[in-house]
């Protein structure tokens, strides 16, 4: 496996009276595409900025492979980074933007050539070399940046935001072709986003933070079906989440989940969750369930399982995306369920469900789980 092995112990960061990380620990192995993951000011970028070698930490340790890294400058670190405003020399061709590096070194012209031909190959950029970057696209400005970067062959890629100036189509196209790369070359990727869905859509593991703490690790899958806290379930994809209150706990005869718990949502009532964590009578929490979890129907199910909730509503807001109608159910005043309707098959033309029907919404316990615990 190439690249390096990436950790981060107790690192912490202040601005003057504005603290940008508390006591951060993240462990980042070699060869992982892995996305720090949280909306602007939240800490992310100066995260990087400091295994980068850009910033300076108030404390905690930065390690490559082992060795402590924080008395390097930038350049003397097994890292490089790809910047939103892609950082290219206007004057310089493709050709010597990607080369730039390796001048610096003073390699000879042969290995100069041979390897500044292998990396515009890489991005798909060969009958490029001669252009200036104001005769390039964004997407294409982007790939010369990346070329550059990883022609000194850095242990680390670190990668800050680096899609966002593109427009929605080149970014998801954009985003494949970093993941082919990255696929190819077999190094350490850190990549810095906002974009949740670009980030799910990449990394082996994403770290989500908020006002400079990490507030969970993990990989795709368990950051969107298994959210540890509240601002989790909201900033990663939709989702529904309301206040609860544990009625009643009951320990499965299965290992997982462990227990069933009975919550009371204040204007919905009564809802079964299954949850491998032991919850307390009378504690309070927040519930989330995500809209294509919940099934919308006219006809009320016909399921006899102890394990559904169901609850009946009106919709209030049908939106037929092609693909998908996304359904916004009215249960009452206080309470709003929303509803995500895959179209899978050819037949499904438009919604059958219009606005103002009246229509049962159910969901499984093992569909919803339980997230920001808190005191009695």
């Amino acid at each position: 496996m190439k690249g390096s092995d990436v950790i981060i112990e107790g690192v912490s960061k202040s601005f003057g009276d504005f603290k940008a990380l508390n006591d951060v620990s993240l462990v980042i192995r070699k060869g992982e595409f892995f996305s720090l993951l949280g909306p602007s000011g939240c800490g992310k970028t100066t995260l990087l900025r400091i295994i980068a070698g850009f910033e300076r930490p108030n404390s905690g340790a930065v390690t490559f492979d082992g060795a402590d890294v924080l008395p390097l400058p930038p350049n003397r670190r097994q890292a490089n980074t790809v910047f939103q405003s892609y950082a290219l020399f206007p004057h310089l061709s493709v050709f010597e933007n990607v080369a730039f590096p390796l001048r610096l070194k003073k390699k000879p012209k042969g290995i100069v050539n041979s390897r500044v031909k292998d990396y515009l190959h890489l991005v798909q950029l060969e009958t490029h070399a001669h252009k200036k970057p104001n005769q390039l696209s964004g997407g294409q400005k982007q790939r010369v940046a990346i070329a550059r970067a990883l022609i000194n062959e850095p242990g680390v890629l670190l990668l800050d935001e680096p899609l966002s100036a593109l427009d929605a189509k080149l970014r998801q196209h954009m985003l494949i072709e970093l993941d082919q790369i990255h696929d190819k070359i077999g190094i350490t990727f850190i990549y810095v986003t906002h974009d949740q869905q670009e980030a799910l859509s990449v990394s082996d593991h994403i770290a989500v933070m908020d006002q400079g703490d990490v507030l969970q690790v993990g990989t795709p899958h368990d950051i969107y079906e298994s959210p540890a806290t509240d601002f989790v379930a909201r900033f990663i994809g939709e989702t529904n989440l309301y206040d609860a209150t544990v009625v009643r706990v009951e320990k499965l005869p299965k290992e997982e989940p462990e227990y069933m718990a009975e919550l009371d949502i204040a204007g919905l009532g009564m809802v079964k969750v299954t949850t491998v964590d032991q919850v307390k009578q009378g504690q309070n929490l927040s519930f989330t369930v995500r809209p294509e979890k919940v099934v919308i129907s006219k006809e009320k199910p016909a399921t006899k399982r102890e394990d559904i909730n169901l609850f009946q509503g009106q919709v209030e807001e049908p939106i037929y995306s092609g693909f998908q109608t996304k359904f916004y159910v009215k249960i009452n005043d206080s309470i709003m369920i929303r509803v995500i309707k895959q179209h899978a098959r050819y037949s499904d033309e438009g919604p059958d469900i219009v606005w103002k029907d009246l229509v049962y919404l159910s969901w499984s316990a093992n569909d919803g789980y339980i997230v920001g615990v808190r005191d009695q």
